[in-house]
């Protein structure tokens, strides 16, 4: 019963931590990273479509993210999704490709950035408790209909405290690296 549920509460922790890495690969850190476009959607005849779909996107210069979409109509399109988009990049269209051309960060901007990581840990250790809290509440229902004895509870306990302890230290793992990538000048 227990491996059971443990099982499936990492497989749920496990999914926390990937969408909290997804999250920081869409925070740019000075240099060009195509994932920092996988948010945007562009109107493709009248779907919203990730820009990744509709064109191809390089990295020419550190600095610099070249968009070339594979029809030509598009450009528009693609240059008016960055635009209104938050990623606060002017994008240059010159009729055929788009380019991405991405300032220095300011320190003000990298403590912003790192102040925003670090918010984004502390949601995923709090969607990391919460499920603890949710099979702790489970094995108690199920000692409450006596289906587990008071030592397979007590077990099952410290196994998740320890698999919730793995994960959190997981998530201060990602924070830290992504705030030194940040503040690396």
């Amino acid at each position: 019963m227990d491996n059971e549920l443990i099982d499936a509460l990492e497989v749920k922790m496990g999914k926390t931590l990937d969408s909290l890495e997804k999250d920081f690969q869409t925070i740019r850190a000075g240099r060009a990273n195509p994932h920092i476009l996988d948010k945007i959607r562009v109107d493709y005849y009248g779907t919203p479509t990730p820009i990744q779909q509709v064109g191809n996107i390089s990295v020419p210069e550190a600095r610099v993210l070249l968009i070339q979409p594979w029809e030509p109509k598009m450009v528009k399109a693609i240059e008016k999704a960055i635009q209104t988009s938050d990623i606060g990049i002017n994008p240059n269209n010159d009729g055929k490709s788009i380019r991405l051309n991405f300032p220095e960060l300011t320190e003000e901007r990298r403590k912003d950035l790192s102040k925003d990581v670090r918010k984004k840990g502390e949601g995923a250790k709090v969607a990391l408790r919460n499920i603890r809290r949710d099979g702790n509440d489970t094995v108690k229902k199920l000692l409450k209909a006596k289906e587990v004895t008071e030592d397979d509870q007590k077990d099952f306990e410290t196994k998740l405290q320890k698999l919730t302890d793995k994960y959190i230290a997981d998530v201060d793992k990602a924070v830290e690296a992504k705030t030194k990538e940040i503040m690396t000048v």
